[in-house]
């Protein structure tokens, strides 16, 4: 049995699970198995799915596994990432159906594209992108590993996002320019509902409309 899991049982992973289970139930042609996975399980059941801790699932047997991380945190997503892989884990993207993707995409593996997400040309994105309900990228954007869009994100042409930023919900990231794209530095946390219109540093937080530096960390 080819055995997949949605690492997180949290609202992330609740809301995920029930789209891969609708993809799965229209590709694959021979038995297979989805469950929760979760270090720490709120119970045996989550909304009718077994919950499993990541042993008791590794301990399954299995003719392939494959995962797909509903974390939003994107360190620990990270980590978990590195876990699967050292344990031959495969990642899987789970992508709604009603999900728009145009041309020229090239995306990295475990993406979780929501419902009404839109992605269209001249795209390229890392590892792990989570894009939650009705965001959007536009033409000739680069987005890095790990990095995470709340709901109602709209990323406009010419905006390079690197690994591990989080854009908060319903955020405005302004178009750049060819050759100078707008840049969301690493680790950059955009506040929900700021309006960028330029670059915002590594490890900053921004926040409003225009977006302007709240916090300053440390690392």
């Amino acid at each position: 049995m080819k055995r997949f899991a949605i690492f997180g049982a949290s609202g992330c992973g609740r809301g995920i699970l029930p789209l891969a289970l609708q993809q799965l139930q229209q590709a694959e042609d021979q038995p297979w198995d989805l469950v929760f996975v979760d270090d720490h399980p709120p119970g045996p059941e989550l909304n009718g799915h077994r919950v499993l801790t990541y042993t008791q699932w590794l301990a399954e047997p299995a003719v392939s596994r494959h995962i797909s991380i509903a974390i939003a945190n994107s360190a620990v997503r990270e980590k978990l990432a590195m876990r699967c892989e050292a344990d031959d884990v495969e990642f899987f993207d789970v992508r709604a159906a009603n999900v728009v993707v145009m041309d020229d995409v090239q995306m990295g593996p475990g993406a979780v594209l929501s419902p009404f997400v839109t992605l269209t040309s001249n795209i390229r994105i890392g590892q792990h992108f989570h894009a939650n309900l009705y965001s959007y990228v536009e033409h000739d954007c680069v987005i890095g590993d790990f990095v995470t869009f709340a709901p109602g994100v709209h990323c406009n042409g010419n905006v390079v996002v690197e690994d591990h930023a989080y854009i908060g919900s319903g955020a405005v990231l302004r178009q750049g320019k060819t050759g100078a794209p707008l840049v969301i530095g690493r680790g950059a946390l955009v506040g929900m509902g700021a309006v960028v219109t330029r670059n915002v540093a590594p490890c900053t937080t921004v926040a409003g409309n225009p977006a302007r530096l709240m916090v300053r960390c440390v690392r």
